[in-house]
């Protein structure tokens, strides 16, 4: 006798939850956004330019460490040499060299002096211009003007002005240093930082004007109801409001300090009086070009980019509040 076979019937297919799929749909979107932010149009209009960084400087870059690591050296053309790996006995040759740790020091103060002063004067004049005063449109040009100007140009007035019988010492009178300014070795980098700031303050306006535009004038009259004045108004609104401007002025102002060349090379005749306003990039110049140790240089410019990628870390951190 056979056992009868039970059918039980096949259970029906589990329906798709419609709040999973939404959720799905958050979590793809929230990914999207994190990975190409809130304006993915943004990304398009940026690729060239970003395309043409990663050109020019990917490639130097990359061949600079590899440089770095080798016993490198200039040949003539199409003469083939051996270049061993040498591991890291360029960067002891550097890191052990007085002249090129008093190089970074010298950065150090030309950032200690630029990137406060920049922040400051810029935001500044910017809160200010951004007003209806009389003559706006005249300063806004004549801050601009010396961004545009070749440095030889504008260097050729400071010298002028900054020189032992030039018009700031007339002024000064007894007050003005002997040796003068940039012959004088306390006093060459803190005058290059302060004629960098000057160059560049118009750049640097321009951003915070760009930045004032997006801040709401309703929380400028928020302010103005609760009894604000002036002043709590622009500590209260203004500088939150231009935060993210801040941080890329500080970062472009640090970047600007590490690329130092033009100026101290005209300004101080090749980092002068006595190598005290020597700057890491004069001198990748001249261990590289004028004393035939590129490889020696490629090191140093390898720890410039670490220390200036620390520095612009723990600037954005202090500027944008990021964890």
């Amino acid at each position: 006798m056979t056992t009868p076979v039970i059918k039980r019937a096949a259970a029906p297919a589990a329906r798709p939850d419609p709040q999973d799929h939404g959720t799905e749909r958050a979590r793809h979107g929230r990914l999207l956004v994190r990975v190409f932010g809130r304006q993915p149009i943004g990304i398009a209009l940026t690729a060239p330019y970003a395309v043409f960084i990663g050109a020019i400087f990917a490639f130097p870059l990359g061949f600079a460490v590899w440089m770095s690591f080798h016993d490198y050296f200039f040949t003539a053309p199409r003469v083939s040499v051996p270049h061993p790996f040498v591991g890291f006995t360029n960067y002891k040759a550097a890191l052990s060299d007085p002249d090129v740790l008093n190089s970074f020091v010298h950065v150090g103060v030309f950032l200690i002096i630029n990137v406060p002063l920049t922040v400051v004067l810029s935001l500044g004049l910017a809160a200010a211009l951004n007003q209806a005063i009389v003559g706006r449109t005249f300063f806004r040009v004549a801050y601009y003007v010396p961004y545009v100007t070749a440095s030889v140009a504008v260097v050729g007035v400071w010298l002028f002005l900054f020189n032992s019988g030039g018009l700031v010492n007339t002024l000064l009178g007894p007050l003005a240093p002997s040796p003068s300014w940039l012959v004088n070795s306390f006093w060459a980098m803190p005058t290059i930082a302060i004629f960098v700031t000057w160059k560049q303050l118009g750049f640097f306006i321009l951003l915070y004007l760009a930045a004032l535009q997006n801040v709401p004038k309703e929380l400028y009259e928020s302010a103005a109801t609760d009894g604000a004045g002036k002043w709590r108004s622009f500590t209260a609104v203004t500088i939150p409001g231009v935060r993210p401007a801040t941080g890329l002025v500080v970062l472009l102002a640090i970047v600007t300090g590490a690329n130092l060349f033009t100026e101290p090379y005209l300004l101080t005749s090749g980092g002068g009086p006595d190598k005290a306003s020597t700057s890491p990039v004069l001198l990748m110049y001249q261990k590289g070009i004028e004393q035939g140790r590129p490889d020696v240089a490629a090191a140093i410019g390898v720890v410039l980019v670490i220390v200036v990628l620390v520095i612009a870390l723990i600037g954005r951190r202090f500027t944008e509040g990021e964890k």
